[in-house]
């Protein structure tokens, strides 16, 4: 029987059809895990939470994973390469590359403030406790901690940090309730009219707010100028207790020995994005599928593809 000739644009048609239905294919291929470097803050809390750590909360990440010394560096290899995985600030998210679900859960601010997306860690920023602040950096400690500062963090797509009233006056039998405690309203900030410099070390993931919140506060406090360096959360520690700078910036709590040699307080809650190249089709990880991709444990696009 010969075939009609008019038919093969309804069958290509057809075809067209049938493709535009069809499932995306997931990925495929070896998992090519991107890390940040060792002192890292966004690495040390990634891994913690995760559990990327032995039984002693030795990183362990896996061997052969690419290293990257900064946000962008990441990013950058990611986007870069369609077989990546990695993970990054959510303050830092852009369209270069693909934020993967954990549990189901977007990566957003509203998520970590209700407490559903998994991976958060705090930004904290540190000083020494041997002597005081000087007047100037108190103060744009204190512009961060207002209405006006709380308000970039939450521009720049952070979590406020909002104190609590009264919380010694809850009870027992309250606590195991939903929590009563109202947010204190955050007071607006009062031009001081200083002048001076500010230095401010540590964390490239707290930098990018740290630098909006630096940019307000002197362009009301013209004579104040603030100099920020960006070399990681331990360095910024260190920083912090050796002197050399007023301020350090660690996104991740600190450990003990820092503790024991500064004062800290957190200025924003961040979450930490697992991200992915743009093309990737996969819909989304679980909490102990990324795990096991960081722990080396699963290496194929194959075994978590969703």
């Amino acid at each position: 029987m010969k075939k009609s000739l008019k038919a093969l644009p309804l069958l290509a048609v057809a075809g067209l059809a049938f493709s535009a239905v069809t499932p995306v294919l997931a990925q495929e291929g070896s998992i090519g895990v991107v890390s940040r470097e060792d002192g890292s803050g966004t690495r040390g809390a990634f891994v913690e939470i995760v559990g990327v750590v032995d039984e002693d909360d030795n990183d362990m990440t896996t061997l052969d994973a690419v290293i990257q010394n900064s946000t962008n560096g990441v990013m950058q290899t990611v986007a870069g390469d369609s077989q990546a995985i990695g993970y990054i600030s959510l303050g830092s998210v852009d369209d270069s590359i693909k934020v993967v679900p954990i549990d189901g859960v977007e990566a957003s601010a509203e998520n970590v403030t209700n407490g559903t997306y998994p991976i958060a860690r705090p930004f904290n920023v540190a000083w020494s406790n041997e002597g005081d602040l000087s007047e100037v950096a108190a103060d744009f400690l204190t512009f961060i901690h207002s209405a006006d500062g709380q308000a970039i963090v939450e521009e720049e797509g952070y979590v406020q940090v909002t104190p609590k009233a009264d919380e010694e006056a809850a009870t027992e039998e309250e606590s195991t309730e939903e929590s009563s405690e109202e947010a204190v309203e955050l007071p607006a900030y009062e031009v001081a009219g200083l002048e001076g410099t500010v230095e401010v070390v540590g964390s490239t993931s707290v930098t990018p707010v740290m630098e909006k919140l630096a940019e307000a506060y002197s362009a009301l406090n013209e004579g104040v100028t603030i100099n920020i360096t960006s070399n990681g959360s331990s360095a910024g520690m260190e920083a912090a207790m050796n002197g050399t700078a007023d301020l350090g910036m660690a996104s991740r709590e600190l450990d003990e020995e820092e503790q024991a040699a500064l004062n800290f307080d957190a200025i924003a809650i961040d979450g930490i994005a697992v991200i992915a190249h743009p093309e990737n089709p996969i819909s989304g990880l679980t909490l102990e599928n990324v795990k096991q991709i960081f722990l080396g444990e699963v290496t194929e696009w194959e075994e978590v593809a969703q």
